[in-house]
This record gives structure tokens, sequence and C-alpha cells, in this order.
């Protein structure tokens, strides 16, 4: 329990604490290391006909890191169960500011669905106060007919030592109470409280996260995806 809950408060520390400044993009300067070149890792975005029919039928367009990789599939099959088809743009290592590249490179080529799931954050870790202007581009790519399911993040790394373990923690939350600020000032941004639901009974970190980060299979994966499609369930 104490990466998954004992930080929040030193997080919204460190924030209020920098609120006044401008943000600090040094690499290394947060604690959790520096950002891989992600460019080369593994990737899943659906073909254009599957995007295209995606849109058609006003299904759901999920934007990920190595997680969407790792998870997307199955997610996909819950959806096809519903009828809901998804289209997906998914690359390991990725951090917010690409993913959201991609987010505008397919509203301008396909135009939107109304639900889009953002499952990215995690690798901000590096550099945790660039996500809160990414949130607001998201929101107004999206404009506010459409809802945005975004997943909060968990990160402490278990191969990793005890500072940047903690680093990692105090980083996850700071990129929490960004995603939480942002769904105070737009009604249509709804988080997805993976974070929380790792916190909520012992244990959980264990059974659910295979390195401190990534959904272990099947338990954290079935979890976490339980809760994009609850979400989307619920509107």
């Amino acid at each position: 329990m104490l990466f998954a809950a004992g930080t929040a408060a030193a997080a919204s520390t460190v924030a209020a604490g920098t609120a006044a400044a401008a943000p600090n993009f040094s690499p290394g300067a947060y604690g959790s290391g520096v950002l891989s070149a992600w460019e080369g890792f593994a990737k899943a975005i659906s073909n254009e006909a599957q995007i295209r029919r995606t849109r058609e039928t006003d299904g759901v367009f999920m934007f990920g890191d190595s997680i969407g990789v790792q998870d997307g599939p199955a997610l996909a099959r819950q959806l096809a169960q519903l009828g809901i088809n998804m289209a997906v743009h998914s690359w390991a290592g990725r951090p917010v500011t690409p993913a959201v590249d991609a987010l505008e490179a397919w509203a301008a080529q396909y135009g939107l669905p109304h639900r889009i799931v953002m499952s990215v954050g995690s690798n901000d870790i590096f550099v945790p106060p660039a996500v809160a202007a990414q949130i607001e581009r998201t929101m107004q790519i999206v404009g506010d007919e459409r809802t945005v399911y975004w997943v909060n993040i968990q990160a402490a790394r278990t191969a990793l030592g005890p500072d940047v373990r903690v680093a990692d923690q105090r980083n996850s939350a700071w990129i929490n109470l960004q995603l939480a600020d942002g769904a105070r000032r737009h009604d249509n941004l709804r988080i997805v409280h993976w974070a929380e639901h790792l916190a909520s009974s012992p244990n959980r970190l264990s059974r659910l996260l295979r390195d401190g980060l990534h959904p272990s299979r099947p338990l954290g994966q079935n979890a976490r995806n339980g809760l994009i499609v609850s979400a989307i369930k619920s509107g």
C-alpha cells in the first residue's frame, strides 16, 4: 500500500509548489529516469478499413501505450460483444503528446466517433507536468459533443530501486491530479479510476500488476478492461 495511496499528498504539494513556475522539461528531473526512444517499440494500429468502419458505426477510438498494445485486443473483444466496434492507435513507450498527435491526425482524416478512450500517461512519469496541456489539447480536439474516457495511472516499477519506485508513484499521483483537474473543467472527460481500484484492496498491486506498471494477465487485464467497459456503458 505504500506505493498505491501514500503519496497523493506529496504529489499535490509538488504540483502546488510548481504551479506558478514554468514546467521543467529537463530529462531526468523528476526521479523516474529518462524516456526511452519509443519509436522502435511494438505498436498496434488499426487499418484504414477498421478505422472507417468504427467511425461510421460510431464505435470507440482508443489511443494507447504498451498497456494498450497488450490489452487492446481483449478490450476489443469485450466491446464487440456489446455491438461496439473499436479502432486503436497504441504504441509501446509513447507518452501523451504524440498520442494526442495521433488523435488529431485521425480527427482530421476520418472524423471522430462520440467515444474516445485515452489509455496513456504511464510514460509521462518522466516529465509529469507535460500532461496538463495535452489534456486540454485533447478536449479541444474532441469538442463538447464527444466523451473522453481517460484511464488514470499507477506506476512503481518493481525492477528498479526504492528511490525510483517512490518517484514513479509520486509522479503517477501528480499526473492523476492533472486528470482530475481536467475532469472538473470538462463535463465530457470521464476518469477511469484504475489507480484507485488498485489501492482499494490489499494485494491488488501484486495480483493485478506484473511489474508495478503493466496489468497481469488475465487478472489485471480483465480488471482494467472491465473498468473501461463499465465506464463506456455508463455513458
